[in-house]
């Protein structure tokens, strides 16, 4: 599991790494708060997903299983690239992170 309360940014006198002057890990930090949004859309995006695929199994009418499987495809696709976001915000809070 990733540690959320990660930064990076300038040296402390203990050799560790802060991105301003604000404690790691907590409320006010920008990238941990960056990272707590991309995690709640991803479960919302979860959940979209779920009663899409439920919808795509056991409704009857061809034509919502059809406009479910679509919208399956669609919610797989836009979470691929949440998660991508979400890599990129978690190695960006990694100590000695290159920007690319």
């Amino acid at each position: 599991m990733h540690n959320l309360d990660t930064t990076t940014g300038r040296d402390r006198t203990d050799g560790s790494r802060i991105e301003d002057d604000r404690e790691e890990g907590s409320p006010d930090d920008p990238r941990r708060r960056e990272l707590m949004a991309l995690h709640a859309e991803r479960a919302e995006m979860e959940q979209r997903l779920a009663r899409a695929e439920q919808e795509r199994l056991y409704l009857a009418d061809p034509a919502a299983v059809a406009a479910a499987a679509d919208a399956e495809a669609a919610l797989l696709a836009e979470l691929d690239r949440l998660m991508t976001r979400i890599r990129a915000a978690e190695y960006r809070s990694q100590p000695g992170a290159r920007s690319w």
